[in-house]
C-alpha cells in the first residue's frame, strides 16, 4: 500500500480525527523537575475491589516520588468497560485517603497532564493509531474469533509461539481495496501493530530491582484498538506514560513478559522508554499446607483493604509494615530512630527482595505495637475513639464519657525507656482497658474474674489494704506501704527473703500485690499497679472488694 492509499485508509477509518501526533504532544509539555526527580503513577483498573497489593503499587509510587522531590499521580485505566463496576472511582478515593497515600496530580486533583481516566481520552490515542496507519506501521484486522481460534488450537499443536504473526497475520498485507470491500460488508476489526520483531532475536529488561532480565522479542500483531474503538491496556498505558511524563513504571513482577511488547510500542512510536520497576508478590505460609503461596482473595481476609479498617489496624501501622516489606533494612532502622516516621527513611530499589515476599501477621501486629508506643495517650484516645464511633457505638459512650480516666490508663507506662507495648489495634485499647470502666466491670461477675484463682486471695488482708491506701502516693511510696502490710501480716517483704526461708511465711510482697491487681481488676497481667490503682481511687477500690466478697 503506498503512501497515498495509507492516508486514504487512515481518513476512512478515522474520519472525525482532526488533531495530529504534533499537536497533542505540544499540549502535554516535558515537565520542570529537578535532576533525579521521579515521576510516577498508581494506575488501577476501577474493577470494584482495592486489595492490599493495589496498595503496596500506590505507596511504591507515593515513596519514591516524594523522596525523589518528583510528581506522584493517579491514573484510571478503565478501557476494558466489561469489567468496570459501579463505585469503583470512590473506593479507590477512600482507600487512598484512608492510607494518606494521596497523589500529586490525576483523576481525584486534576493537573495538566489530564484528563486522567482513560475513557476519556479515547481521540488522542486514536490520533496515534491514525498516525500509524499513515505510516504503514498498523492495519486494521478483519479475524473473527473463530478464525483466531483456529489459528491458536494450531500453534498449540505444533508448540508453536501463540499470536497473529508472520503467517498467521492474514490481514497485515490488505490491500485499500479489499479493505474498503471488508468495510463495506460490516465486517468487525480490530487494529494490530505491525511487529518487527523476530523469533530469533532477544530483549535486556535493566530492571531496577531485579537486574538485567533477558527476554525474547516481540513478534506478535499486538492489537491495539478494540473493536469499540477503545484502546488496549498495553497501547493505552505506553501513550499515558509518555504524555504524562512517566519516568518510572512501578508494578507487580508478573508484568515483567509484557515488557518485549511495551518496548517495542515505545520504539515504534519514537518514545522515551520509562525505567521499570517490578516488584515481587505477596506471599503467605498456608496453614493447612505449609507451603508458601500468593494471598488470596477467597482465603485471606487481609487480602482486602477494607480489612484493615474493620480489624483497627492503624492505617499508620500499615504503612510501616508495608515499609518493611519495601526495604529489607527498614525494621532496623525503624527500631533505632524512635522519632522518626517512615518518611525519613531512603527507600531504594536496591534494597527490594526480588523473590516473593513475606505477608507475616504478626509482623504487622508487632510494628503496630511499637508505632502505638511511639505515639501520645491523648493521639491514641483521639484515634481509637473515631474507630469506636464507627464500629462499636457502646463503647465509644462509654470511653468518651471516662475520656481523662482512660487517657490516664493509656499514659501509663508510656514515657519510660521501655513504654508498654500491649497495644496493636483499636481494638485493644478496648480489650485492655476494659476494667478501669465500673460499667463493664460489675455486670458479671463470674466473667471479671474469670482469669484468676479466686482461692488465692486473702480479703481480710485487702480491707487492711485500703486503710493505708492514698491516691496521691508515688509508685515507692505505695510499695513501701505494700512492705510494712506484707511484714505486719506474715508475709516477706521481699522474693529474696521468702527465697531464703519461704517455710516461715504466707507468702511474699509479690503475692500481696498479685491480690489486689487480681481482685481489683481480674487480670493476671496489667500495666503498672500502682498507677492503676490510683487512676481507679479508694471509694472504687472498695467497692471491688465488696463484689469479689459477695
Amino acid at each position: 500500500m503506498n503512501e497515498n492509499e495509507r492516508l486514504e485508509l487512515a481518513e476512512i477509518l478515522f474520519p472525525n480525527i482532526k488533531t495530529t501526533r504534533d499537536e497533542i504532544e505540544k499540549k502535554y509539555p516535558e515537565r520542570e523537575l529537578n535532576e533525579g526527580a521521579k515521576v510516577t503513577r498508581y494506575a488501577p483498573s476501577p474493577t470494584g475491589f482495592m486489595h492490599v497489593g493495589n496498595l503496596e503499587s500506590a505507596f511504591l509510587d507515593y515513596v519514591f516520588a516524594k523522596q525523589s522531590g518528583g510528581i506522584f499521580y493517579l491514573r484510571f485505566e478503565d478501557t476494558d468497560q466489561e469489567r468496570y463496576v459501579e463505585g469503583a472511582y470512590d473506593l479507590i478515593k477512600s482507600s487512598l485517603e484512608t492510607f494518606d497515600i494521596m497523589p500529586t496530580e490525576g483523576a481525584l486533583s486534576d493537573g495538566n497532564y489530564g484528563p486522567y481516566v482513560q475513557s476519556e481520552r479515547k481521540e488522542i490515542y486514536q490520533t496515534y493509531i491514525k498516525d500509524l496507519i499513515i505510516n504503514g506501521l498498523a492495519y486494521p484486522c478483519f479475524m473473527t474469533k473463530e478464525e483466531l481460534q483456529e489459528i491458536r488450537e494450531g500453534q498449540e499443536l505444533r508448540k508453536e509461539a501463540i499470536g497473529v504473526y508472520g503467517p498467521y497475520a492474514a490481514d497485515r498485507d490488505l490491500s485499500l481495496k479489499e479493505i474498503k470491500e471488508k468495510l463495506k460488508n460490516n465486517e468487525d476489526y480490530v487494529i494490530r501493530i505491525k511487529s518487527p520483531g523476530k523469533n530469533d532475536e532477544t530483549v535486556t529488561l535493566h530492571d531496577l530491582i531485579k537486574g538485567d532480565i533477558t527476554m525474547p522479542e516481540n513478534m506478535i500483531d499486538e492489537v491495539i484498538m478494540k473493536k469499540d474503538g477503545l484502546p488496549t491496556y498495553h497501547f493505552a498505558h505506553v501513550i499515558d506514560d509518555h504524555l504524562m511524563h512517566t519516568t518510572t513504571v512501578i508494578r507487580g513482577d508478573e508484568w515483567v513478559p509484557s515488557y518485549p511488547k511495551h518496548l517495542q510500542l515505545c520504539q515504534i512510536l519514537g518514545f522515551k522508554v520509562p525505567k521499570y520497576a517490578h516488584y515481587a508478590p505477596l506471599t503467605k505460609k498456608d496453614e493447612e499446607t505449609g507451603n508458601i503461596r500468593k494471598l488470596s482473595k477467597r482465603k485471606d481476609p487481609e487480602f482486602s483493604v477494607g480489612y484493615y479498617e474493620e480489624a483497627g489496624i492503624p492505617a499508620e501501622g500499615v504503612k510501616l509494615f508495608l515499609s518493611t516489606i519495601v526495604n529489607t533494612n527498614f525494621e532496623e532502622w525503624y527500631l533505632q530512630n524512635t522519632d522518626k516516621s517512615y518518611l525519613d527513611f531512603q527507600f531504594s530499589f536496591k534494597k527490594m527482595p526480588t523473590g516473593g515476599t513475606l505477608f507475616d501477621v504478626e509482623k504487622l501486629n508487632n510494628i503496630c505495637r511499637t508505632y502505638f508506643s511511639r505515639i501520645s495517650a491523648l493521639e491514641i484516645y483521639e484515634k481509637s475513639s473515631k474507630y469506636f464511633e464507627k464500629y462499636d457505638k457502646d463503647f465509644y459512650k462509654i470511653m468518651t464519657s471516662n475520656k481523662d480516666k482512660l487517657i490516664s490508663f493509656l499514659d501509663i507506662e508510656r514515657n519510660g525507656k521501655r513504654p508498654r507495648k500491649d497495644i496493636a489495634t483499636y481494638k485493644d485499647v478496648k480489650d485492655e482497658s476494659l476494667y478501669m470502666f465500673s460499667e463493664y466491670f460489675f455486670e458479671d461477675k463470674e466473667k471479671a474474674y474469670s482469669e484468676i484463682d479466686k482461692n488465692s486471695v486473702d480479703v481480710e488482708l485487702l480491707y487492711k489494704y485500703l486503710e493505708v491506701f492514698d491516691s496521691n502516693d508515688d509508685n515507692d511510696t505505695w510499695y513501701s506501704k505494700i512492705q510494712t502490710l506484707a511484714s505486719e501480716n506474715g508475709y516477706a517483704p521481699s522474693t529474696k527473703e521468702y527465697k531464703n526461708n519461704p517455710d516461715s511465711f504466707k507468702g511474699h510482697i509479690g503475692d500481696i500485690c498479685e491480690m489486689i491487681r487480681h481482685v481489683v481488676t481480674g487480670k493476671n497481667q496489667t500495666p503498672n499497679l500502682s498507677n492503676i490503682l490510683n487512676i481507679l481511687g479508694k471509694e472504687e477500690i472498695k467497692k471491688r472488694i465488696e463484689f469479689f466478697e459477695r
